[in-house]
Parts: C-alpha cells; structure tokens; sequence
C-alpha cells in the first residue's frame, strides 16, 4: 500500500492522466497540431504527471519497475525547461498511447477513490 504522501501524488498523476484523455478524445493527430489551445493543455497536464512522478518516493518507484518513472520525469523536464524543442508530434503519441497505459497503471497501485485526499 503505497504512503500518504505517494498515494497523493498518485493521484495528481492519475487526474492529471484522465484529464489529457478527455482532452484528446474525438482528436486527431492533425487537429492537435493545428489547435495551440488543446496543446497547451496537454503540455500543462503531461508536465503535471512528471511533477509527481518525480515526488514518488523511490521505495514506490522501486516497486514499481512497470512505470517508467525516469522517462515520465524526463518529459517533465523538457515541457518545463526545454520547451523549445516540444516535439508535437511526439506529444501526441505519448498523449494518445503512453499516458492512457499509465493511467491503467496507477490504477492498479493507487487506493480506491472512497480513500482519496
């Protein structure tokens, strides 16, 4: 059972997860490159997920091979800091394939809803 402090980060990543599916639904990869506003959303939430990722604890990290948290982190760095090279389209694909598997993942670790913060 993952900590307090991790379930909440969890959480975040999790909300932050659905958020950017029910941004990209009904989407297509051309709409999303034409549309600044959907992608900036996306940007906000993916830099979120990586933000909490890189709270997790290392013990929930360790655990938890199956999430790859230095990558999670890694696009986190480059939306916040190097946000000069976003590559849209490779924004697209992590939101549209990598963060739905996520959110699959967390579910599988974090506490149930009625427990939530």
């Amino acid at each position: 059972m993952p900590s307090e402090a991790d379930s909440a980060y969890l959480w975040d990543m999790l909300r932050a997860a659905r958020a950017v599916g029910r941004f990209v639904e009904g989407r297509t990869r051309e709409s999303y490159l034409a549309d600044e506003l959907l992608q900036a959303a996306v940007e906000r939430k993916i830099e979120i997920i990586g933000e909490a990722a890189r709270k997790v604890s290392s013990t929930l990290q360790t655990a938890h091979p199956e999430i790859p948290w230095s990558k999670i982190q890694g696009q986190r760095h480059v939306l916040a800091h190097d946000y000069g090279d976003i590559e849209h389209d490779r924004l697209w694909d992590v939101a549209t394939i990598h963060v739905p598997v996520l959110a699959t993942q967390i579910e599988a670790i974090i506490p149930t809803e009625s427990s939530e913060r």
